[in-house]
C-alpha cells in the first residue's frame, strides 16, 4: 500500500513571499532601480553558488559568517568546495577582476537578490534574506564614500523614513590597525577574567570584533579600550575629514562611533551603518564602508573600492511600520459576462485595453453575476465592465466605478458603446 505523502514546509528561516505581499517588494526594488539610475549605477548579476575559498579568503576565516553562518557543500561532479553567497561583495570583485571590467574606467554597479547564512532566526535576520548591494569600484577619493551616504539620505526620504540616523567610523590603513591590534590585545589580556568564550576566543584572531560585543557585563571595558581612532596618521585622519565636510555641506547628521568595525576583515577607512530603533534587535539596515585591499587580495590589479549593502526584509517591515501597507489590486479593469458569447466579446475587448496599457482580467468560467461582482471587487479593480444579453444586443458595455466615486460629473453606472469602450476607459481609469 502506497504511504501517503508527508507534507512539505519551508525550511525554517526562508519564507514564501506570496501574492499579496509581492507588490510591495516590486514597489521596492522599481524605486530602488530608479534611484541608483539617477547615480549612475548601472546593475551586475552573479551567480549564488561561488568556490568557497573566495569568501574564506575574501571575508576572513575568523568571522562570524565564515565560522559559523556559511552553506557549504562539496560538489559531487569534481570535489569542489563550493557556498552558497553569504554575501555580494566578494561575488562582485571576482567578477570585476576575471572579466576585466575596470581596465577602462572605474565602475558603479549593483546588485539584488537573496543571500544565505545559517544562523538563528528572528525578526528581520532569516536563512534566505535580500540584499541591495552597491559597490563603486575604482574610486580612491572620500568624495564617493560621502556620495554613498548622501544617496542613501536620498533613498530614506524618498521611501517617507525618518527614524534613521547614521553612524560614522574610521578604521584606518592596515599598518595603523596593525599598532592598534597589538595595543588592544594587551588590554585585552589584562582583563581576561571578564571576557566571554567568544572575546577570549576572537582576543588574538580577530580582536577588533570583541569590542564589538553586547554582552552587558563586556560593556564598560569595551568602552574603555584603546581607540583605533587614537591611531590614525595623518592621511587616514585627512580622509575622514574630507568624508565629515561633505556631509556637513549636504546637512547629514551623524554620530562618530569608534566602536563601529563591521563584521567583515575587508573593511578600510570609513565604515558606516545606518540604524534605527524601530526594528528591536536588528536595528542595522545598512552597512557599508571602503575596502580598498579586496580586489589585489582576491588576486586584481590593486585598485580602490566602497560600498553598501541594505538588508530588503528590513528596509520593508521599517516602509510597512512608517506607511502601512495594503494588497495591491490585481487588475484595473474586471470583465464580467453571461453567455459563452459575451465571454468572447469580453476576451476580444480585454485584449484591446491591454493593448491601451490598462490591467484587466476578464473572469474565468461561468457563473451569476452577483458572485462576479464579488470577485470583482476581490480584485481591488478600480471598474468592472459588464456584458450580458442587452449589452451585447446593443453593442454597448455597462461600466461600474468599484473602488470611488465615479469621475465628476459622471455616474457611477453608465452604458458606454463598445467601439469607445478603450477610449474612454483610457482617459478615465
Amino acid at each position: 500500500m502506497t504511504q501517503p505523502f508527508k507534507k512539505v514546509h519551508a525550511i525554517t528561516g526562508m519564507k514564501d513571499v506570496l501574492p499579496d505581499g509581492s507588490a510591495s517588494w516590486e514597489q521596492l526594488e522599481h524605486t530602488v532601480r530608479q534611484w541608483l539610475a539617477a547615480y549612475g549605477y548601472r546593475n551586475i548579476r552573479t551567480p549564488v553558488l561561488e568556490h568557497t575559498r573566495l569568501f574564506t579568503r575574501g571575508i576572513g576565516e575568523v568571522t562570524d559568517i565564515v565560522e559559523k553562518e556559511m552553506y557549504s557543500f562539496t560538489d559531487a561532479l569534481n570535489d569542489e568546495q563550493l557556498t552558497m553567497r553569504p554575501e555580494f561583495t566578494a561575488g562582485i570583485v571576482r567578477a570585476a577582476i576575471e572579466n576585466n571590467i575596470l581596465y577602462d574606467r572605474p565602475q558603479r554597479v549593483y546588485a539584488m537578490g537573496p543571500v544565505f547564512r545559517h544562523e538563528k532566526p528572528q525578526r528581520g535576520r532569516y536563512r534566505q534574506f535580500h540584499q541591495i548591494d552597491v559597490e563603486a569600484l575604482g574610486f580612491a577619493g572620500p568624495d564617493i564614500d560621502a556620495e554613498l551616504i548622501v544617496m542613501l539620505s536620498r533613498l530614506w526620504k524618498t521611501l517617507g523614513l525618518a527614524d534613521v540616523r547614521l553612524e560614522l567610523n574610521s578604521l584606518g590603513h592596515a599598518g595603523e590597525r596593525a599598532a592598534h591590534r597589538e595595543a588592544l590585545v594587551a588590554y585585552l589580556e589584562q582583563h581576561k577574567a571578564i571576557l566571554d568564550e567568544e572575546a577570549s576566543r576572537r582576543m588574538y584572531t580577530n580582536p577588533l570584533r570583541v569590542l564589538d560585543t553586547k554582552n552587558p557585563a563586556m560593556q564598560e571595558m569595551a568602552d574603555n579600550a584603546p581607540r583605533l581612532f587614537d591611531f590614525l596618521g595623518a592621511e587616514s585622519l585627512a580622509h575622514f575629514d574630507g568624508v565629515r565636510k561633505r556631509l556637513d555641506d549636504a546637512g547629514i547628521g551623524y554620530t562618530l562611533n569608534p566602536r563601529l568595525v563591521r563584521g567583515l576583515d575587508y573593511y578600510n577607512l570609513t565604515v558606516f551603518e545606518w540604524v534605527t530603533d524601530q526594528l528591536g534587535a536588528q536595528g542595522t539596515i545598512c552597512g557599508g564602508g571602503r575596502y580598498d585591499g579586496l580586489i589585489e587580495l582576491l588576486g586584481g590589479k590593486s585598485a580602490p573600492a566602497v560600498g553598501f549593502a541594505i538588508g530588503m526584509e528590513r528596509l520593508l517591515d521599517l516602509c510597512q511600520q512608517s506607511a502601512g501597507s495594503a494588497a495591491a489590486p490585481e487588475c484595473q479593469v474586471y470583465m464580467v459576462h453571461q453567455s459563452d458569447e459575451a465571454q468572447r466579446v469580453a476576451a476580444g475587448l480585454a485584449e484591446k485595453l491591454r493593448d491601451a496599457g490598462l490591467a484587466v482580467i476578464v473572469h474565468a468560467g461561468s457563473s451569476g453575476f452577483k458572485s462576479q461582482f464579488k470577485k470583482a471587487d476581490a480584485s481591488g479593480a478600480t471598474v468592472a465592465v459588464i456584458l450580458g444579453a442587452d449589452e451585447l444586443a446593443s453593442g454597448k458595455a455597462g461600466v461600474k466605478w468599484l473602488r470611488e466615486q465615479a469621475p465628476e460629473g459622471q455616474a457611477q453606472q453608465e452604458t458606454i458603446p463598445q467601439d469607445r469602450l478603450v477610449i474612454e476607459l483610457k482617459q478615465r481609469v
